[in-house]
């Protein structure tokens, strides 16, 4: 036991870099999964946990293929009091993205959150289009998107690390969100896909609750993990 634990520590960085603000542009965040990891709820998740550090935010509801996503969002932000940028179902989620990226430099906003359709990463022309949505904020701001974070379900296991490896190849990753970890020795593919594809995890999902989100935590994760 001790020896895995020493392996799995050697593996995983030992902390999660938090995440900052720019001083004259507001930070791009694009969140990228498959159908069904929690996305949307992990969007909301890391919006209220940036407002409770004393962050501003705006929302991107560029999941347009769903219009029950756009409605998802649109209940979390009205809950969370934040203020969303949407369209209509079937929209361009790049155009949208631009109109949301516009809105928050005007109003001087810290952090824009794009919330993206959940697409199967072997699916070429969906990848195709988060390509589009990345190309399109790089013309407003050389930087955007500035973190581009992966949600993967805990208990998925080995197809995690298929889905990892096919998102990194397509836009690139910074970070991971792993859902569904709730202590109960799930999410070890989070250590095969640091150790395989350097993709770190940046924050963890342990319920259903808006608090129950967290910036990763090595030490508790291998407590839980072991």
């Amino acid at each position: 036991m001790l020896v895995a634990r020493e392996e799995i520590a050697r593996v995983l960085p030992k902390g999660s870099e938090p995440i900052r603000s720019l001083p004259d542009s507001p930070k791009v965040i694009l969140i990228v999964g498959v159908n069904g990891t929690g996305k949307t709820t992990s969007v909301a998740k890391l919006a209220h946990f940036l407002k409770h550090d004393r962050h501003t935010v705006l929302l991107a509801a560029a999941d347009t293929f769903r219009a029950a996503a756009i409605e998802q969002l649109g209940i979390w932000a009205q809950r969370l009091g934040i203020e969303m940028i949407h369209g209509q179902y079937g929209a361009d989620p790049a155009a949208l993205c631009y109109d949301a990226y516009q809105t928050a430099a005007k109003r001087k906003i810290q952090f824009l959150l794009c919330d993206t359709a959940g697409r199967l990463h072997t699916k070429s022309n969906l990848m195709a289009e988060l390509q589009k949505v990345k190309r399109t904020l790089g013309k407003l701001n050389q930087g955007a998107p500035h973190e581009t974070l992966l949600v993967i379900d805990a208990t998925t296991g080995s197809n995690a690390l298929s889905q990892a490896r096919e998102f990194k190849n397509a836009i690139g990753v910074s970070g991971l969100i792993v859902t569904k970890l709730d202590g109960s020795g799930k999410g070890g593919i989070v250590v095969a896909i640091q150790e395989e594809l350097d993709i770190p995890t940046h924050f963890v999902g342990t319920g259903e609750k808006i608090d129950d989100f967290a910036p990763f935590d090595r030490n508790a994760y291998i407590e839980n993990l072991l």
